[in-house]
């Protein structure tokens, strides 16, 4: 089975594709045949698209960007013609899978798009302004380029549709919840994944294990994970609710909001633009959303950027006891995402104020840029793993199951 997966972002796209053998998914998740990458934000009015083949081939180019699913179009050429080409023709994919952020409380699992899920990814846009209107660009470039093809979204959302309502409810009037207002949470694809993958490190039951999954990139959230399923998360109703990021703020008194609005004059527009693209990071330290960039400013004495660095890792151990809360205990932590991944810094600094757990990292390995692998000391009462998140990967698993089970 070969899978097309389209991973959109309101200033890039990514998509590869995966051939699936047999009739069980592979333990190891698979190399892609294909990759290819659209940035928007290269040059204005231009699109840079990079794309590469497991065989060693690449192609590096800039057209103009007068549409979004004329360059999607563009870049699914390279599918099957130049240099990069891996298949004879279109009709060679038999599937194709979109992650689609926003899926609201109708859509609690990956589902065939047909009209009525294009309406309602639509109507979601509300909730997911910057991206739910790109997924839906992707799904029509495909409608348009490959004709029938079966396509499937993959909600973020999903993996935390089955919170409690202690958690998925806010305090506010119980009209909010009748009017969909209610804890979302974001990164499920990745969550899911790493939940998964986890498990088969420690070669133990999914089912057995108490988990915490650290989603640490430009974007943040954490995961309370029972029972294989999310049980708490620190995203809300939007991305924005939670853990202080690289440019979105977290969780705010929402008392700042209505002061700013009374005494400052801010527009909805101004405080949109605060809350999500001039706060975390780079509004405290004025450096930049950038966590290498950040702990290069500290080096060099910049007080702004240790400050950052400081409330960036408050907020983190604050969230991370919630969820422990919520746990009732915690078998494994696990570290995903840009800063997750590759920062061995806040790593050190989240576990130590967890050493009450008998929690213990090994200084070593967690130095030395470890993927997929346990950095805990053996007699540590708590695993803490590394794991490199494959949200594509788990889009096409998802599609496999999706075909699998309508046959």
């Amino acid at each position: 089975m070969k899978i097309l997966v389209l991973n959109a972002g309101s200033s890039s796209q990514k998509s590869c594709v995966y051939e699936i053998t047999g009739d069980t998914l592979p333990e190891e998740p698979l190399k892609p045949l294909w990759e290819a990458k659209i940035d928007w934000t290269h040059h204005q009015g231009f699109a840079e698209i990079e794309v590469k083949t497991d065989t060693g081939k690449q192609l590096q180019e800039e057209i103009p960007a007068d549409s979004r699913p004329q360059v999607i179009a563009h870049m699914l050429d390279t599918l099957w013609s130049g240099s990069t080409q891996i298949i004879s023709q279109p009709s060679e994919i038999d599937v194709v899978g979109h992650r689609v952020v926003h899926g609201g409380q109708e859509y609690r699992k990956s589902v065939v798009i047909t009209e009525d899920v294009k309406k309602a990814i639509a109507r979601l846009a509300t909730l997911a302004p910057a991206h739910n209107p790109a997924n839906l660009e992707g799904i029509e470039a495909i409608s348009q380029h490959l004709g029938s093809v079966t396509q499937v979204a993959a909600f973020d959302t999903a993996f935390h549709s089955h919170l409690p309502d202690a958690a998925a409810i806010y305090p506010g009037p119980y009209e909010w919840v009748e009017q969909g207002i209610r804890r979302y949470g974001f990164h499920g694809i990745s969550h899911q994944y790493c939940a998964a993958r986890a498990a088969r490190i420690l070669g133990q039951d999914l089912a057995s294990l108490r988990l915490m999954t650290c989603h640490l990139g430009n974007g943040c959230s954490l995961a309370a994970i029972k029972n294989g399923r999310s049980i708490d998360t620190t995203m809300g109703f939007t991305p924005l609710d939670g853990l202080m990021m690289g440019t979105r703020s977290g969780a705010v008194d929402p008392g700042i909001l209505i002061h700013l609005m009374r005494q400052s004059d801010y527009s909805v527009e101004k405080l949109d633009h605060v809350l999500n693209r001039a706060s975390g990071l780079r509004g405290i330290s004025d450096v930049s959303n950038d966590m290498r960039q950040i702990r290069e400013a500290i080096s060099q004495g910049n007080s702004r950027a240790q400050l950052a660095w400081d409330i960036y890792v408050h907020r983190l151990r604050s969230y991370m006891g919630a969820m422990l809360a919520t746990l009732g205990g915690l078998d494994a932590l696990v570290f995903t995402a840009g800063v997750g991944e590759n920062n061995p810094d806040i790593r050190a600094a989240a576990c130590e104020a967890f050493g009450f757990l008998e929690l213990k990292l090994d200084p070593e390995k967690n130095a030395h840029q470890p993927v997929d692998v346990d950095i805990a000391t053996p007699d540590s009462a708590v695993r803490v793993l590394v794991i490199h998140t494959e949200e594509d990967w788990e889009i096409a698993c998802e599609c496999w199951r999706v075909l699998k089970q309508s046959c």
